[in-house]
């Protein structure tokens, strides 16, 4: 009487079409084992499709007049803490237009240090009060930087 193997392990014929073919084997017959089921009928090779867990996430387009106008609106910073706030970014801004203008300043690490630090403020003050805007904030860190370093960008704001 033969044995049927359990449901959960594969069927024999099944793991043997899957191995790697024994010496003497060609390429084309070890990328048909190796292929298996997953090739068309008709012998074309499958289409790709593009490996979305390898691609960055899209990220959404940067809206700095709707951030600025949400941190304005946000009851979770304070009106005197939302001046002083501004003159910081005041104060940033004039250090890059002075670096884009090569006027003796502040390096560009300098600058980056600086504004990491205004946007870790920024963030802390935000976290509990108003954490979407603290995420969308977060989110566009990079893509603010980008316009604060580049020189045709920076000269729109």
């Amino acid at each position: 009487m033969t044995r049927t193997p359990p449901p959960t392990q594969p069927a024999p014929a099944a793991t043997e079409a899957t191995k790697a073919p024994k010496r003497g084997g060609s390429k084309a017959t070890a990328g048909a084992a190796a292929a298996g089921a997953s090739a068309p009928a008709g012998g074309e090779p499958p289409a790709t499709q593009p490996d979305t867990a390898r691609q960055p996430p899209a990220t959404p387009a940067l809206d700095l007049a709707s951030l600025e106008q949400r941190l304005r609106d946000t009851h979770a910073i304070g009106v005197f803490t939302k001046l002083s706030l501004k003159n910081q970014v005041d104060d940033l801004v004039m250090a890059f237009r002075a670096f884009h203008n090569k006027q003796a300043g502040k390096t560009l690490a300098q600058l980056r240090q600086q504004y990491e630090g205004l946007l870790l403020k920024v963030l802390s003050l935000l976290q509990d009060g108003d954490p979407s805007l603290a995420s969308a904030i977060s989110a566009s860190r990079e893509a603010i930087w980008g316009i604060l370093t580049d020189p045709q960008k920076f000269s729109k704001i």
